[in-house]
């Protein structure tokens, strides 16, 4: 089977699949709508609040790339800060592994606080600040462990730093960047719909998903957990399509 083809095909059939084992599952356990819903309750749930979705969907997704974006900005500057300089490596780690550690659900209420009323704000900020972390290390971890051999070498050339940067470090780092911007896209997606469900002011997915939650309609909250799905799907192979551009001379086929 043709690679291309088979990288659409293989995952389409995991996905009904899974849908499958669902279906199954709240059949043979009898569960009830109020209590589980099950895949064919989601179409109906769909149709009836389609209107919704669409804004909702659109409300999560921009605040989403928003903070995405802010992080690999943040993230791969501070990557290189702490790549370049051992010095600011030693003390600026304790203080993002520490950071990090911080459950972000426990921020939501303190950020919302500090920020009353400014509901956009407030989900583009923890958006940003849930995934800027692995791209952090990752651009770090890049750099940090650059031969030193080739910098000695291009030195010798006459190369400056910018040149060895662009030439040896940024190439390099490229496989660990995009490997860390896969998981930030998911938790990314985790920051907006925290704030999203617990903020007064919330809207987006997160808010459709807390009404479906108050009015105890399971369709609709599983329906807008596979919309979520579904995001999160489009941007990371986004991010893959933009892998295979910039780095896919580091990808290695499966022996």
């Amino acid at each position: 089977m043709n690679k291309h083809i088979r990288a659409f095909v293989v995952p389409v059939i995991a996905v009904v699949v899974f849908l499958a084992f669902w279906e199954w599952l709240v059949w043979f356990n009898g569960w009830p709508r109020f209590k589980m819903a099950a895949p064919s309750d989601l179409p109906p749930a769909f149709e009836r609040h389609w209107p919704l979705f669409l804004s909702m969907g659109w409300q999560t997704l921009w605040r989403t790339v928003v903070g995405l974006l802010l992080a690999v900005l943040f993230g791969t500057l501070l990557g290189m800060i702490m790549g370049f300089s051992r010095t600011m490596r030693d003390a600026l780690y304790p203080l993002l592994v520490g950071f990090n550690a911080i459950p972000k659900a426990t921020v939501v209420p303190i950020v919302a606080l500090m920020f009353v009323g400014q509901h956009d704000f407030n989900t583009v900020l923890l958006a940003f600040m849930i995934s800027f972390f692995p791209i952090a290390v990752s651009v770090s971890i890049g750099l940090s462990t650059l031969e030193p051999e080739y910098r000695d070498i291009l030195r010798s050339l006459g190369a400056s730093q910018a040149t060895i940067f662009w030439k040896i470090a940024l190439p390099k780092t490229l496989p660990e960047f995009f490997g860390a911007l896969k998981v930030a896209v998911t938790l990314a997606f985790i920051g907006t719909n925290l704030m999203e469900i617990v903020s007064p002011h919330g809207r987006g997915l997160g808010a459709l998903f807390d009404s479906g939650r108050t009015n105890s309609d399971f369709p609709l909250m599983f329906a807008v957990l596979i919309a979520l799905a579904f995001l999160g799907i489009v941007l990371y192979y986004i991010v893959v399509a933009l892998e295979k551009i910039f780095a896919g001379w580091a990808e290695r086929s499966p022996g």
